[in-house]
């Protein structure tokens, strides 16, 4: 009988590049950043290591499509290095895949690596989408644009729950506020500059009611986390490491799109794989046990619907909860902590990474100007592809036991 991955994998490592437009740096150089901190951060000899797994999602433009750039930039010991590659889920692929390896007892200590280099190309930062995708965007989905499709998440949530426009605009103007003054705290982040909400209010529009401050922005960066089993942690000499309590990926069936069931106005996936994430970690009540979350805002939209697809706010309630402060970094589940896909962009393969980068600093009290009292789980989401078809994934850390 399965018996998920709760407190079977300990992460005794981490690190994270500066994201931004890093024209100093290529792929290998952000991977070798993060990987310079990671393995400073565990303490361990490279050659310790058994097993990588790497995350990079547009290969095209990327390191290739194998994982032989990780081993070869590295220099790791001839190990076994496998690339992955989920849409927006592929840090937490990499992770995932990492963990598996510790948990099932093939590896003892293994590397989980992400890297995206976005700025160097043209398409704003990303390949020409017939590249990857076949007909399937030329010939269905001609005029479909992300700010298009969020927007319209936006609408339907609109009038699904009978929210005016103003109050729905002041709601995700409030969570892109709410994440500039995070980020404007931390030094890895991309964008730092705190906002005021009549500055969101007043931005030019993308795709209604989405203005140019409700929209993630395109970087480069990489993230890394080296993990094992808690029993090697403990002869280690580790204390009061971090844990593993769940790890969860959900796909479109295509019932969104094809089937009434669906009305547009929030993500099934993510109502899924929270459900299957909680029963994992043994978390009955998110609402007051989670200390905080980390989740793909790549519009302020999608963070708001969110809030309810982690049944943490009631369904039509999460504008009501952002406006009264729910999940600033002071209220009740703080959210985006570091700034988010918000503050940081959104180098895909490093994102799923980058956020549990920020949970683990957070338990491990060494968040600095952005630090919580006491955390004691953290979750962390990531969303890849449209409303109507899209991955899901959702990681949670705590400390052990």
């Amino acid at each position: 009988m399965a018996t998920g991955i709760k407190d079977k994998v300990a992460i005794i490592g981490m690190g994270c590049t500066r994201f931004g437009e890093r024209w100093d740096a290529g792929a290998e150089e952000l991977m070798v950043e993060a990987f310079e901190e990671c393995l400073a951060d565990a303490g361990i000899e490279k050659k310790r290591i058994q097993a990588a797994w790497l995350g990079t999602c547009m290969e095209e433009i990327n390191v290739g499509k194998t994982g032989m750039p990780l081993a070869v930039t590295l220099r790791l010991p001839m190990i076994p290095v496998t690339r992955v590659e989920n849409y927006c889920a592929t840090g937490t692929e990499a992770f995932r895949g990492a963990c598996y390896g510790v948990a099932s007892g093939a590896y003892d200590i293994a590397l989980a690596l992400g890297v995206e280099k976005l700025k160097d190309t043209g398409y704003g930062g990303l390949p020409n989408p017939g590249s990857n995708a076949g007909t399937l965007l030329w010939q269905w989905w001609p005029n479909l644009t992300a700010p298009g499709s969020f927007a319209q998440l936006a609408s339907a949530y609109r009038a699904k729950h009978h929210v005016d426009d103003k109050d729905l605009k002041k709601a995700i103007g409030h969570v892109s506020v709410k994440s500039h003054a995070n980020g404007s705290l931390n030094p890895k982040a991309h964008l730092r500059k705190p906002l005021t909400l009549d500055q969101v209010l007043s931005a030019p529009i993308i795709a209604h009611p989405l203005g140019l401050f409700d929209c993630c922005g395109v970087s480069d960066g990489a993230a890394c986390a080296i993990v094992t089993t808690p029993e090697i942690a403990e002869k280690m000499g580790k204390k009061d490491f971090v844990t593993v309590k769940a790890l969860q990926i959900a796909l479109s069936s295509g019932e969104e799109a094809g089937y009434n069931r669906w009305d547009g106005d929030h993500f099934m996936t993510t109502d899924v794989c929270s459900a299957r994430a909680y029963e994992e970690a043994g978390i009955r009540d998110p609402k007051t046990e989670l200390s905080m979350m980390e989740v793909h805002d790549c519009f302020s939209i999608t963070e708001l619907v969110t809030m309810e697809d982690l049944h943490i706010s009631e369904r039509g309630h999460a504008w009501h909860d952002v406006l009264d402060g729910y999940y600033d970094r002071d209220g009740q589940v703080p959210c985006q902590v570091d700034g988010g896909l918000k503050c940081f962009g959104h180098p895909i393969g490093a994102s799923g990474l980058r956020m549990l980068y920020e949970m683990y600093l957070q338990l491990h009290g060494r968040a600095g100007q952005r630090q919580l009292k006491n955390p004691r789980y953290g979750l962390t989401h990531n969303l890849g592809g449209f409303p109507f078809q899209n991955i899901c994934s959702i990681a949670i850390i705590g400390q052990y036991r």
